[in-house]
């Protein structure tokens, strides 16, 4: 029997039990439009498929779900030119609109975001490997955006179209450019 004592493993931190990988797939084919042909669906469907088989024990029954995991990222990424591997930690529901997105194997992508077209997620230097865009939730990446090395990305952020981030956006402001600058609403200017 799951109590709430079970649930809290700190302070205030309460457990997620977390969703089931046809329910993560159901979910994240609703927030595609129901559309199974859509190749963000199929790249973030078989991203799902990743994590998943890596939790099969043991590893002799998941080496024959490691190769069709293989087969299948290689022919979403070949194919629609999504690189989205299974090492990402993707949120629920996250849309990728359209074609030709990489997805930095480290990268954090939270519950919500939207990734569109020619986005690129990814690291800056070969010597710092494991420095990749963290984005929080309902971030908005517009098409062709490239977002660089270890930064951080708030809640509400949207990235406006072919900006280049290299630094941290603080939650619910709006960058453009290159390199990417906050935009200044019209009501913060008139209050300065």
């Amino acid at each position: 029997m799951v109590t709430e004592q079970n649930l809290i493993t700190s302070e205030n931190e309460v457990e997620d039990p977390g969703l089931g990988l046809w329910q993560q797939i159901k979910e994240d084919w609703i927030a595609h439009g129901r559309d199974w042909t859509k190749p963000g669906f199929r790249a973030v469907a078989v991203q799902r498929f990743g994590v998943w088989r890596m939790k099969v024990e043991p590893k002799l029954l998941r080496a024959p779900l490691s190769i069709l995991y293989r087969s299948l990222y290689r022919k979403v990424r070949n194919t629609y030119g999504i690189d989205l591997p299974y090492t990402v930690k993707l949120g629920r529901r996250v849309v990728i609109e359209h074609q030709n997105a990489i997805i930095y194997e480290y990268c954090t992508i939270g519950d919500d975001c939207i990734i569109r077209q020619g986005v690129t997620l990814g690291n800056r230097y070969l010597d710092k490997p494991l420095e990749s865009p963290q984005l929080g939730d309902r971030v908005n990446v517009g098409a062709g955006a490239k977002i660089l090395r270890e930064v951080n990305l708030g809640d509400d952020v949207n990235i406006g179209a072919n900006a280049v981030v290299l630094s941290d956006i603080p939650a619910g402001q709006t960058a453009v450019g290159i390199p990417a600058q906050i935009l200044q609403s019209t009501k913060n200017q008139e209050n300065a």
